[in-house]
């Protein structure tokens, strides 16, 4: 599986209307309604949506025919088997009806040109962990934490005694990380994993 790098946009005409697809990788549904409504134009005749996260996916239609722009924007998400993904097609009214097909075609065509565009990452599955090193062997402990493929530090809170880092661990290596952690700090390290 894998989602978007970066926020990518991408715009056609189709017989006179305007069409921009803005397609952005994302973490979860609070993410996704900040996306669609960062990039609807409210001057646009309709701003048409769609977003999956794992099982978790929501579209719209804004105003089109049911069926016409939402679900076929979704469809595009899936067929390119992305995840952790939005797509926002903006639409200016040219003047020229397109009818129910023509409606799908241009909302599912722009939204899957964008997503073909936008560069892409694999999506690693990950393990919260929460380890806490003493002072002494936080600088071993960070530059193997650095070189391990995958780990993302995301927070080291500071105490008296020392310091609780809370990294992802690659869920495929999360077994080797742990072991290496406890073997340079000898057994010293406290390491807690999250569900």
């Amino acid at each position: 599986m894998f989602t978007l790098d970066q926020t990518t946009s991408l715009e056609q005409v189709i017989k006179k209307s305007r069409f921009i697809a803005v397609a952005g990788p994302l973490a979860n549904e609070q993410e996704a309604k900040r996306f669609i409504a960062d990039h609807s134009d409210p001057n646009a005749n309709h701003n048409c949506w769609a977003w999956r996260t794992g099982q978790t996916y929501r579209f719209s239609d804004d105003g089109e025919p049911g069926g016409t722009a939402g679900k076929p924007i979704l469809q595009a998400i899936d067929r390119l088997e992305l995840d952790h993904v939005a797509v926002v097609v903006t639409r200016w009214f040219g003047g020229v009806l397109l009818g129910s097909g023509g409606l799908a075609r241009a909302y599912g065509g722009t939204a899957a040109a964008c997503l073909r565009v936008a560069p892409r990452v694999k999506i690693v599955p990950v393990q919260e962990a929460s380890i806490f090193v003493l002072f002494s062997d936080l600088a071993l402990v960070r530059a193997r934490l650095s070189s391990a493929s995958g780990v993302q530090i995301r927070h080291e809170s500071f105490t008296e005694a020392g310091v609780t880092i809370t990294a992802d661990l690659p869920e495929e290596n999360t077994e080797h990380i742990i072991r290496m952690i406890t073997d340079v700090t000898s057994g010293r390290a406290s390491i807690t994993r999250k569900q």
